[in-house]
């Protein structure tokens, strides 16, 4: 038990030590850009799942038509489902409402990160 302790900590190092040098070979500006990406995804994510539970809940009645069902080619509740869903809110079957929240949201995110100034910060607030 203690060897394999030995082993599994000496694995974990190898790994971690791999790993931060791998992202450090990454330009900084390339890692923002795909963080803020995946940021993007999932707070649209989070608006389509809440314009379901505000139909869930009575509130929203509008756009509620299936617009397509891919559970033949991802199932909700597998493995891959799970990630889908939790990354980016994948649906087996969304409604119009829940695109336009999720389209919207894109958008509005898009627009502002376009509108904010991009450069060194520091020199303006000075």
């Amino acid at each position: 038990m203690v060897t394999g302790g030995m082993l599994g900590l000496a694995a974990r190092s190898v790994v971690s030590a791999l790993m931060y040098f791998g992202l450090l070979t990454i330009p900084a500006g390339r890692l923002f850009q795909v963080t803020s990406g995946l940021i993007t995804l999932l707070a649209a994510g989070m608006a389509a799942q809440a314009v379901l539970f505000l139909q869930n809940g009575g509130w929203l009645e509008y756009f509620t038509m299936t617009v397509w069902d891919t559970s033949w080619l991802v199932k909700e509740d597998s493995i891959t489902g799970w990630l889908l869903h939790t990354l980016v809110a994948y649906s087996e079957a969304p409604n119009v409402a829940q695109l336009i929240a999720y389209g919207a949201t894109i958008l509005v995110i898009l627009v502002l990160m376009r509108l904010v100034p991009q450069g060194n910060r520091n020199a303006s607030a000075k």
